[in-house]
This record gives structure tokens, C-alpha cells and sequence, in this order.
């Protein structure tokens, strides 16, 4: 994959390509692709695998020793043989036992091993891609896959695959003795097998597209719920609660649907396999019968054949029971290894070019760029700016002008699809994303807190740092004082989102962050425009002792907080349109002074109105 960004029909075709491809696919090929998580563990493969032949070695030799007991007549005198057959007939039970739960223990810690590992890798690789996959892909599927998908394989890897492996080594072994002791009679056993293998190969298959299907409606359930709870304030403020229930009910119903065809499909299954497998045993056991009393075989032979095909018709029924958890497990790992497939929009590339000490110089070379999902509308447009080290420099504009993508590109989130960025002379695109991310911190209008501990939180932007040099950080964003209050100062947890804390309190935690990262170039999205006058100020306050010395871009509505800027860069449709300082613009006339008139023209008292510009 080139590293340009796809466009949203490529995107949207991709996708169309993948649901096709599953619907085509109905084997077992996706299970292969387990094998490289599996064969990292070949000890503890091959214990299990030998434990398994012990213990079905074990089983299949309790029939024969059973049919020596039923042969042999024992009088006194030959009652230490008959001892010394029940005797092998406790070893053999003492071995199976042993060797079982070996088996268990083995196979289960194998599949508990490769779930844990898929689950890293997907987790690993999810985290590399770019925020252009995450435009078509909710996150409450991706964590279905990381769960729901994750278990149905762990259950298969160490369990279900386990009895597969035992029933179909039993089974052959049941075979080849059961023609050992009877031909004749094994003829007919074997024109059973085919009557009962058919309708599990046949029915497996709309198993397995039903599988896949009731998988899709979970993930959309965990996606619908993910969405809704993770705005639960807003769903309230907005008394949308009884919608999103329906809504919510609604898919479930429909994953319940779904799921309810799967069911319904085991089930015929089921019966149908349990249906023949019992009369064909019925039907081997009465031609056993007429063989026995045609003295062309004796009772215990008898015995030993139905014992076999017992056995047989045992392996084969629960085959039947094993298939559609196989078929759902292959569904699971199909869904897991379409995320492993997919590539990273933006990587370092093949020979990357080290970045030199930094020094905080970024420029923009006539840059055109338009998100992978709206190809149709450019954000920037032939875009262009110089910033110089140590420089502060504000982008104002209208909504959607483009401020913000200037940002996501310079993060390397994007790429542009003309034009080039660079950061201290070197073309980001020529660099490692993380040896470029490095040299920047950012805080956001909205900064993201976690749930764990503050001072987690703040050590995020650095996570090496001491306490004591959180604790510095804090202090520099004038965060210090209000933490110290909290019940347990640094060490409080703050749930999710931080909602404990109020909007100045959180941004000074992201203020602090950014401190503690020390990058040379800082990012500012609209980091005081959501906040109380009071809040403002110290957050204005805190800001001002990070800039100093640093590359400084400034996303602003609220020109209040850009006057004092060393440049003010206009934008409107993803151009730049004027360039200066305040007093230059406002001089000037045009788009920056018809925004100034809206913030600063004079209220009734005749104050500074401080009206955002939308």
C-alpha cells in the first residue's frame, strides 16, 4: 500500500470487498492463521498432543480386555487370570484418567496463551493505524473482536479443537479395530459414516455464515452502546434516553434473531447426526446378533465390536456438536485477522531520514489535502506558511477553514495528498511518525483524561518522568494547588474522563502534561475557549510559562487570546488569505478585522463584548 491516504471510495470499496470475500468463504481457512500464535508454543503442543494419544490409546484398549473377561470362562483354579485382566482393565482406566486431565491442562493453557497473544497483536496493531481507518470502523466492534471474538477462539484453541482431535484419533482407531475384529461387519459400519458426515459438512456451512452474522450483530450492539454510554450526559440533557433504548432494544432483538438461526440450524444438526448414528448403530448391533448366533463369532467378539462402534458412532456424533463451534471459531478469527490485515495508512518509510536536534522550524509547501471520507472538499487548499523557532503564531477563522487540519497533518494523523511538510528541514513523510510526534505537544479545547490515578495522567506526556517531576509540571501549570486539595492528592482516581474534575481543572492537568513532554513545538486547539473568565485566566496564566522558548501554534476563536501573538495567520476555505499582527489587520480591514469587530464592538455599557466567532 502507497503511503498517500485512500480515498473514501476506496475505503467504502475495500469494505465491499471484504463483506464479499466473507461471504464466499465458507472453510476453515482462517483457523490456519492461527498457526503462527501456536507454533511459538510446540512444547506445549506436543504434551498436549501426546497426552491425547496416550489417553485414546488407553480407551480403545478397555474393549479388548473386556472381550478376553467375556470369553474366558474362570473356575477356582483360574481365578488369578481373570484377577489379572481386571487388573490391566484398572491400568488402562488409571492411565486414561491421568492422561486426560494432562491433556486439559495442557491444551487449555495453550489456548489461554494464543488468546493472549492475539489479543496484544490485534491491540498492537490497532493502535498503529491512522485515525482515517477509525472514520469507518466504530470502536465498539473493534473491542466485540477483542473480546467476544477473542474467547470463541480461546474456547476452540483449548478446548474444542482438543475433543475434535480426540474424537477424529478415537474414531480411526475405533475403525481399524472394528476391522480387525469383523470385516464383514465393518463394511457396514463404514456405509454409515458417509450418511452422517454429509449433513454435518452441509449444515456446518450455514453454521458458519450464521456465525459470522450473529458475531456482525453483537459488535453493532457493543458499538451502539459504547457510543451512547460514552455521551451518556448529553443523551440525558437531551431526554433522548427512551430512543436510544429502542434503539438499542432493536439491535439486540436483531442480534437475538440471528442468533436464534444459528440455534435453530445446531439443532437440525443435532437431531439429524444423533438420528442416524443411533439406528445405524442399532443396525450393526442386530447384524452382530444374527453373526453370534451363526457361531461366526463369539460373545466377546461381539461385545468388542459393539464397544468400537460405540465408539465410533460417539466420535463421529460429537464431531457434529464440535463442527459448529469450529465453523463459529472461524468466523471469530476471520473478523480478527481482517483487522490484522489491515495497513497502516501512515509509516515510516522504507529508509527513513533521522531527524536532526530539534529546534522547532515548521513550514507548509503548497499542502492540499482532503480527508478520506469527504475526497470531494479540500481542508487546505495550496497551503502555505513558515514558522520560525520560538515563534507564536495563531491561526484564526472561520469554522471549517482549516485550522484544525493543519494540526493533524503536522502530527502526521494524515498525509497531504499534494505539497510537502516539513519540521526542522526534513519532510515528515521521510521520518519516523513517532521520532516527529516527539517533538510536539498539544493541548486540546477537550483534553483527554483516564481513569486511572492524576498523576498518571500528567506523567501520559512523559511516562519515565519521576513524581517529582510531575509534581514540577503541575506547579508550572498552576495545577498544583487545586490537586493538593483532592482527597488524595496525586493519587485520586479520577474516573472516566476525568468528569470529577471540573473544565479549568482538566485543562491545566493537560497543561502540565504538555510541560512535563517538553517538546519544542506546542500546539494550542482552542485550549481556553470552553472556559469561566476565572478558569481563563489561570489557564492563560499557565499557558504563557509554556510557550516561552517554544514553537507555538495557536488555534484560537476567541481573538482575546491571540492579540498578543507574534503572528496571526487568516485562513478561510483552507487558504491563507492575510497574515500580520492584530494592530496590522485590524488596520487592514478584511476578514480578520470583520472578526474583531464582532468580539470587541462595545455592548450597551460600552465595554469589550467578547462575542466567539463562529
Amino acid at each position: 500500500m502507497s503511503d498517500r491516504s485512500l480515498s473514501g471510495e476506496e475505503y467504502a470499496a475495500a469494505v465491499n470487498r471484504a463483506a464479499a470475500q466473507r461471504e464466499k468463504s465458507r472453510e476453515l481457512r482462517p483457523l490456519l492463521k492461527l498457526w503462527p500464535f501456536i507454533r511459538q508454543y510446540k512444547g506445549l503442543l506436543a504434551l498436549a498432543l501426546g497426552f491425547l494419544l496416550i489417553a485414546t490409546v488407553a480407551t480403545s484398549s478397555m474393549p479388548i480386555i473386556a472381550r478376553f473377561v467375556i470369553d474366558n470362562e474362570f473356575s477356582a483354579e483360574s481365578l488369578a487370570v481373570g484377577v489379572s485382566y481386571f487388573g490391566w482393565f484398572f491400568f488402562a482406566v488409571l492411565i486414561f484418567s491421568a492422561a486426560a486431565a494432562a491433556r486439559f491442562y495442557f491444551i487449555t493453557r495453550l489456548g489461554e496463551r494464543v488468546v493472549a497473544d492475539l489479543r496484544k497483536a490485534v491491540y498492537n496493531h490497532i493502535t498503529s493505524l491512522s485515525p482515517a481507518f477509525f472514520e469507518i470502523t466504530k470502536t465498539g466492534e473493534i473491542l466485540s473482536r477483542l473480546t467476544t471474538d477473542t474467547t470463541l477462539i480461546q474456547t476452540v484453541v483449548g478446548s474444542t479443537v482438543s475433543i475434535a482431535l480426540r474424537n477424529m484419533l478415537g474414531g480411526f482407531l475405533a475403525l481399524v479395530l472394528l476391522i480387525s475384529t469383523s470385516p464383514n461387519l465393518a463394511g457396514a459400519a463404514l456405509l454409515i459414516i458417509p450418511a452422517i458426515i454429509g449433513p454435518i459438512i452441509v449444515l456446518g456451512r450455514i453454521l458458519r455464515r450464521l456465525s459470522r452474522s450473529s458475531q456482525d450483530r453483537v459488535a453493532d450492539t457493543s458499538a451502539f452502546a459504547g457510543e451512547s454510554l460514552g455521551a451518556i450526559q448529553t443523551v440525558q440533557a437531551f431526554t433522548h434516553e427512551e430512543y436510544d433504548r429502542a434503539e438499542y432494544g432493536e439491535a439486540v432483538e436483531s442480534a437475538f434473531l440471528v442468533a436464534l438461526k444459528r440455534i435453530q440450524a445446531r439443532s437440525v444438526l443435532s437431531m439429524i447426526v444423533y438420528f442416524l448414528v443411533l439406528n445405524g448403530m442399532l443396525f450393526i448391533v442386530w447384524l452382530g446378533a444374527r453373526a453370534m448366533f451363526a457361531n461366526e463369532m463369539t460373545g466377546g467378539e461381539l461385545f468388542q465390536f459393539i464397544g468400537y462402534a460405540m465408539m465410533l458412532a460417539m466420535s463421529a456424533g460429537s464431531l457434529s456438536e464440535v463442527w459448529s463451534e469450529i465453523q463459529r471459531a472461524a468466523g471469530a478469527a476471520e473478523r480478527l485477522m481482517e483487522l490484522l490485515a489491515v495497513e497502516p495508512q501512515i509509516k515510516a518509510p522504507a529508509n527513513p531520514i533521522a531527524m536532526p536536534e530539534p529546534i522547532g522550524r515548521v513550514r507548509f509547501d503548497n499542502v492540499t489535502f482532503a480527508y478520506p471520507t469527504r475526497p470531494e472538499v479540500a481542508a487546505l487548499n495550496n497551503y502555505s506558511i513558515a514558522v520560525e523557532p520560538g515563534e507564536r503564531v495563531a491561526l484564526v477563522g472561520p469554522s471549517g477553514a482549516g485550522k484544525t487540519t493543519v494540526f493533524q497533518l503536522l502530527l502526521r494523523f494524515y498525509e497531504p495528498q499534494e505539497g510537502a511538510i516539513f519540521m526542522d528541514g526534513v519532510d515528515i513523510t521521510q521520518a519516523i511518525p513517532q521520532e516527529v510526534r516527539t517533538r510536539i505537544s498539544v493541548v486540546q479545547q477537550d483534553p483527554v483524561i483516564f481513569s486511572g490515578p492524576l498523576i498518571d495522567n500528567i506523567r501520559y506526556g512523559r511516562p519515565e518522568a519521576s513524581d517529582a517531576e510531575v509534581k514540577e509540571a503541575a506547579v508550572v501549570a498552576l495545577a498544583h494547588e487545586f490537586i493538593e486539595k483532592l482527597p488524595k492528592g496525586y493519587d485520586t482516581e479520577l474516573g472516566e474522563r476525568g468528569l470529577m474534575l471540573s473544565g479549568g481543572q482538566r485543562q491545566r492537568i493537560a497543561i502540565a502534561r504538555a510541560v512535563l513532554r517538553n517538546a519544542p513545538i506546542l500546539l494550542l486547539d482552542e485550549a481556553t475557549s470552553a472556559l469561566d473568565a476565572e478558569s481563563e485566566r489561570l489557564v492563560q496564566e499557565a499557558l504563557e510559562h509554556i510557550m516561552k522558548g517554544r514553537t507555538t501554534l495557536v488555534i484560537a476563536h476567541r481573538l482575546a487570546t491571540v492579540v498578543e501573538a507574534d503572528r496571526i495567520i487568516v485562513m478561510d476555505q483552507g487558504r491563507v488569505v492575510d497574515m500580520g499582527t492584530h494592530q496590522e489587520l485590524s488596520a487592514k480591514g478584511g476578514l480578520y478585522a470583520h472578526l474583531a469587530s464582532l468580539q470587541f464592538r462595545p455592548n450597551v455599557g460600552g465595554e469589550p463584548s467578547p462575542v466567539a466567532a463562529q
